[in-house]
């Protein structure tokens, strides 16, 4: 690594060490700096726990315990100047260790790794604020393979080899390659993605895919999202017996569905998850000040729109977020229990159509405004 002297047109050589050298060790220094900058593998993570030793019959201990963006479990394993020559074997029994962790035990690592660094929020809400998901029920959590990142100054040829037939046969594994360097007293950290390169990642993954298509038969079986298709699917056909609001609206896979309301960023919406089932009018005209603005409009007409409506109603402004919502709940049903899509139905068709009327013409009266 070279420091570009601007003023003598010159490349400095930087001081390359060793973590040995510098007095660096494994646990103190690399594993905190990563839990308090995952950047440094390469992409955001949430760190759910460290020494992870949650195994039946063994008191081996993992370094460092994640969840990507997708809800995948990562299994981290840190280690300083050496990766050794048993690091892909321990990697790879932590993680079908970790296969077996449900979504609630996975929760409970979690809630008692935040207690454990004297954090007072709970596991449900990080998570989900993590994820970008609104209600808990509907984050997945290792449902789908696991996955290996391994760090290190250097790796041993047998390890490197080793991780790049593990990829090619499906197991989402990555090597990343750490160096010290020292310039007038302070500590520069490189990083490198050696395994797989990054500019052949994609490339990799897509061929990884296609093989794995090739091979597997994907059996048929009822999902989360089939599940909420046909959900969707029965709530249309009720709906469309009742009114002409979703009449142009398909089923969808997501937890919601939603329809104009006539006005430009404010939608009729239809939300359902495993804890209860939602109407709402989403109120989102691009810029937060002009969303809090307009909910404000419509708020000086609450006791009429409630009168009208037949019931109180979930006056949200979300000062933190860019938009807002007035929403009415039907608690303690889920859309993944068969036997709740009746009363779900009745519920939201029903208070859909009050909910639209009520609003119709305050909307027409503060729109004009």
């Amino acid at each position: 690594m070279f420091l570009i002297d601007k003023e003598k047109n010159e490349a400095v050589s930087i001081s390359k060490k060793s973590f040995q050298e510098l007095e660096f060790r494994e646990r103190k220094h690399l594993q905190e700096w990563i839990c308090k900058n995952t950047d440094i593998l390469g992409e955001r993570l949430l760190i759910i726990q460290k020494e992870f030793s949650g195994f039946d019959d063994t008191k081996e201990r993992l370094d460092l315990l994640a969840i990507d963006e997708n809800g995948s479990l990562v299994i981290i394993e840190n280690k300083l100047d050496d990766s050794g020559r048993d690091v892909v074997w321990q990697s790879l029994k932590y993680a079908s260790y970790c296969s077996g962790l449900t979504k609630s035990d996975i929760k409970d690592i979690f809630q008692r790794y935040l207690d454990e660094q004297g954090n007072n929020e709970y596991a449900e809400k990080v998570l989900c604020e993590f994820l970008g998901i609104e209600d808990f029920s509907e984050v997945e959590l290792n449902s789908d393979d696991q996955r290996i990142i391994m760090i290190a100054a250097n790796f041993r040829k047998e390890v490197t080899s080793t991780a790049m037939w593990l990829l090619d046969h499906h197991i989402k594994i990555k090597c990343i390659k750490v160096t010290p360097y020292e310039l007038n007293k302070q500590i520069l950290l490189d990083t490198e993605q050696i395994i797989p390169i990054v500019d052949a990642e994609e490339y990799l993954i897509k061929i990884a895919n296609k093989k794995q298509e090739e091979l597997i038969h994907k059996e048929k079986k009822q999902t989360r999202h089939t599940i909420r298709i046909d959900f969707w699917t029965k709530l249309l056909q009720e709906m469309n017996e009742k009114s002409e609001l979703f009449r142009n609206i398909s089923p969808s896979k997501d937890n919601w569905i939603g329809c104009g309301s006539g006005y430009s960023g404010l939608a009729y919406m239809f939300v359902v998850t495993g804890n209860y089932a939602r109407i709402e009018l989403w109120i989102n005209r691009g810029l937060q000040e002009e969303n809090k603005e307009l909910f404000d409009r419509i708020y000086t007409y609450k006791e009429r729109i409630e009168s009208d409506f037949g019931d109180e109603l979930d006056w949200q402004r979300l000062d933190e977020g860019k938009g807002s919502r007035i929403a009415y709940w039907l608690k303690e049903v889920s859309v993944f229990n068969e036997e709740d899509w009746p009363q779900m139905i009745e519920f939201m068709t029903s208070s859909m159509i009050k909910f639209e009327r009520a609003l119709k013409g305050v909307l027409k009266d503060v729109i004009k405004k």
